[in-house]
C-alpha cells in the first residue's frame, strides 16, 4: 500500500521511527513533513492526499493524535481515528473503514505504536450489514456538504 504521513514537530522522531517500520512491512511510505508548528497543515494535506486516492491511507502524528485527527477529519472524504490500542486500531479499519489513523507520540509508547499501525495496515474494510449502513450515512452526510 502507498501510506502517507506527517506530523508536527514535536512528533518528528516518532513518525520517522514509525515510518521506517511502515516500510519494513513493504509498504511505500510518502513524508509530508513535520516543520511546520501549525499541525492542521500538514494533516489537511495528508487527508487531501488520502481523499484524492493519492494514497491508500495515512498515519499522523502529534502529541496526542487529537488534533491531527480533528484537522484531518475537515477534509471530505476523510474518516481518521485517534486510536490507542490494537482493538480500536482494527476496528478503525474493519467497521469504520477509516482511511488515516492518528498517534499520539507523547503518549503511545514505541511497541505500542508499532503495533497499532500493524494492526491498522493489515486489515481491509468490507461492506457489511452491520457496520456498511453506518459508513453509508456518514459518507452521505460528507457528500451533502
Amino acid at each position: 500500500m502507498k501510506i502517507a504521513v506527517g506530523c508536527d514537530p514535536n512528533a518528528q522522531a516518532y513518525k520517522e521511527m514509525i515510518a521506517e517500520y511502515v516500510r519494513g512491512l513493504g509498504h511505500e511510505v510518502t513524508d509530508f513533513g513535520s516543520e511546520d508548528v501549525i499541525y492542521a497543515r500538514v494533516a489537511i494535506k495528508v487527508g487531501e492526499e488520502v481523499a484524492k486516492g493519492n494514497y491508500d491511507r495515512g498515519i499522523l502524528f502529534c502529541g496526542t493524535g487529537i488534533g491531527v485527527m480533528l484537522a484531518a477529519n475537515k477534509v471530505k472524504g476523510i474518516r481518521a481515528a485517534n486510536v490507542n490500542n490494537v482493538y480500536s486500531a482494527k476496528r478503525a479499519c474493519l467497521s469504520n473503514d477509516c482511511n488515516i489513523i492518528t498517534l499520539g507520540s507523547q503518549v503511545t509508547g514505541d511497541m505500542l505504536g508499532k503495533e497499532l499501525v500493524e494492526a491498522y495496515l493489515n486489515c481491509a474494510y468490507e461492506y457489511n450489514e452491520r457496520s456498511g449502513k453506518k459508513v453509508d450515512a456518514i459518507n452521505d452526510y460528507d457528500n451533502a456538504r
